[in-house]
């Protein structure tokens, strides 16, 4: 049963060459808005053998994984110098998380890792858990990582070792090699997470999507995604958030929505593409949801399409949280393909092509929530009613 290290570590290599440099291919016909692809884009396997493996025999005879990866998700994305880059949420057999790039040259397959996770400096108090990084290449030069930095809650009665408290951590860089730790983001709010950064000045200021929350998991009064405004980003202080898209009962933003990838800027307006969470028996649901705002006033919603963008399919459903999908990158190409990194049920990344004109028809032409049944009806019939006049019927 055993082979020798040799053999193994042959056997190893080979499997990995062949998973990173496997080809994907677009899972045809779709929807027509998007097109899934038919691998996750990057796994736990797709890290580097050096990172899980000590591939000394004199200390690791049998090659046994000395530190297992978990997962690979949650990614801020962004195009640097000819690829496409990711920089990733790894998690660790030991639960801990952290920052690795990956990059690829084409966006859909042969992502490989950098040697080198990313060593992040610790804040004044520190991180205990980091998170859901997202990139913004802001037009002040520098590209800002905005991501969930969690700590043990210090009020948390004794015994309890499970409370938690989440901050906006921030960091910045001009390479995506070297990264500078900028002060936790400031707000009102007790809690902060998914908070996403502006790609332009608004009125002079650099403006930020938040999400207040009361607790580590429950909103409490959170209301949804907030925008507020920071004369900095070295020392960063929203003194007031209020509210852009707010949760709504009986939708896919029931119990909590939060600010996904990083806005982008079409000539029809500002596309979001978000998360948007509902209770059932089964737990939490979390699916993929887009809308737009105003070019001239970022702070106005001028489209609405009702239900989900992207919900988990087969085996998506299935992972260490199950039934969801979850984005905080996507890379806008200058010939107008989109590209959505998405993760499914915390385990593994995937990738949904699309073009930014499909997404604004998509946007500006789907029917807003009517927020009823009998509102649902009426929107499906009056469709039905024009398809059959088209037909002759």
């Amino acid at each position: 049963m055993m082979n020798d290290f040799s053999d193994r570590l042959a056997m190893l290599e080979a499997a990995h060459r062949a998973l990173v440099g496997a080809p994907n291919e677009p899972v045809l016909p779709g929807n027509g808005i998007f097109l899934r692809y038919k691998n996750p884009v990057v796994t736990a396997a797709h890290a580097p053998l050096s990172w899980r493996y000590d591939l000394d025999p004199a200390t690791n005879p049998y090659l046994m994984e000395r530190m297992g990866i978990n997962a690979a998700f949650n990614s801020g994305a962004i195009f640097h110098e000819g690829k496409y880059v990711l920089v990733l949420r790894v998690e660790g057999a030991d639960r801990k998380s952290f920052f690795a790039v990956a990059e690829s040259p084409n966006g859909i397959d042969n992502f490989s890792f950098r040697d080198f996770p990313i060593e992040l400096a610790q804040a004044d108090l520190p991180d205990v858990n980091v998170y859901d990084m997202r990139l913004t290449r802001h037009e002040d030069g520098w590209i800002y990582g905005i991501f969930c930095s969690e700590r043990k809650d210090p009020d948390a009665p004794a015994g309890d070792t499970s409370s938690a408290v989440a901050a906006a951590g921030i960091v910045r860089t001009k390479d995506l090699r070297s990264w500078e730790r900028l002060p936790d983001l400031a707000t009102a709010s007790p809690q902060q997470r998914n908070v996403v950064l502006h790609p332009e000045f608004v009125g002079g200021k650099y403006m930020l999507y938040t999400r207040p929350q009361d607790g580590f998991i429950e909103t409490g009064s959170g209301g949804g995604i907030c925008v507020g405004f920071s004369d900095t980003m070295e020392g960063a202080t929203v003194p007031e958030e209020r509210i852009l898209d707010e949760k709504v009962y009986h939708t896919v933003k029931e119990t909590k929505n939060g600010a996904g990838a990083v806005p982008i800027k079409t000539p029809k307006g500002w596309l979001h593409i978000a998360h948007g969470v509902r209770n059932t028996a089964a737990g939490l649901r979390y699916v993929v949801y887009a809308f737009m705002t105003d070019l001239a006033d970022p702070t106005r919603v001028i489209a609405s399409p009702g239900g989900y963008l992207i919900a988990p399919e087969g085996e998506e459903r299935v992972g260490d949280v199950s039934n969801v999908v979850f984005v905080n990158g996507a890379i806008a190409e200058d010939s107008g393909r989109l590209l959505i990194y998405y993760a499914s049920s915390d385990t593994r990344l995937h990738v949904a092509e699309t073009t930014l004109d499909r997404m604004v028809d998509y946007c500006l032409n789907t029917p807003r929530d009517p927020l009823t049944s009998r509102g649902s009806v009426a929107q499906r019939v009056a469709m039905i009613r024009r398809n059959l006049a088209l037909a002759g019927k």
